[in-house]
């Protein structure tokens, strides 16, 4: 039998694990609204050169950087989360896939970690901190005929609310949704 604590652990670990897997959505679907949303108001983020700060100017960032991409993908492999109360701390492995805009188009896959720390505020948790370790990259040409391969007719992926997922499955759209982050 599980005791309370044990329910309460596995409850927070699932809404950690959902709270993760909405970044991932927030950023591919560039729902700006949505990644800030995630956030405490104190937030911070550091990603390397690119940005070390508080959360309102990475979103600033996130948006200039996103317009090099035509389309990005944000994997979570793994998660490990620590929790102690309302605090947590958690270390995400993710795969991320960015195609450049253009002819010359290129893919760039990197692995990474997010190493985060996560408060917990009136039942919901939140982004306190994420800081982005690069693991490795690999870099290569993009084919102007890769969608056009056979193993790549599925209806592609689109940055914002005409992605397929708004229309498709839109119940669990409106789930990412978040309201009040104080």
């Amino acid at each position: 039998m599980m005791r309370p604590h044990d329910l309460q652990t596995l409850a927070d670990v699932d809404a950690l694990e959902r709270l993760v897997g909405a970044y991932s959505r927030a950023v591919d679907r560039r729902d700006l609204d949505l990644l800030r949303a995630l956030y405490a108001p104190d937030g911070t983020d550091t990603h390397g050169r690119g940005y070390d700060g508080p959360v309102d100017g990475y979103i600033a960032y996130v948006e200039r950087a996103l317009t090099a991409y035509e389309a990005t993908a944000h994997y979570v492999l793994q998660t490990a989360f620590e929790i102690d109360g309302d605090h947590a701390e958690g270390e995400v492995h993710k795969l991320n896939y960015h195609r450049t805009n253009g002819p010359n188009a290129t893919h760039v896959i990197t692995g990474s970690r997010s190493l985060d720390t996560y408060v917990r505020r009136r039942g919901a948790w939140y982004f306190r901190s994420r800081h982005v370790v690069l693991d490795w990259v690999d870099r290569r040409p993009a084919d102007p005929g890769d969608y056009d391969d056979p193993a790549a007719t599925s209806e592609r992926g689109a940055a914002g609310p005409q992605d397929a997922s708004y229309r498709v499955v839109p119940l669990l759209a409106r789930a990412f949704e978040r309201k009040d982050r104080t």
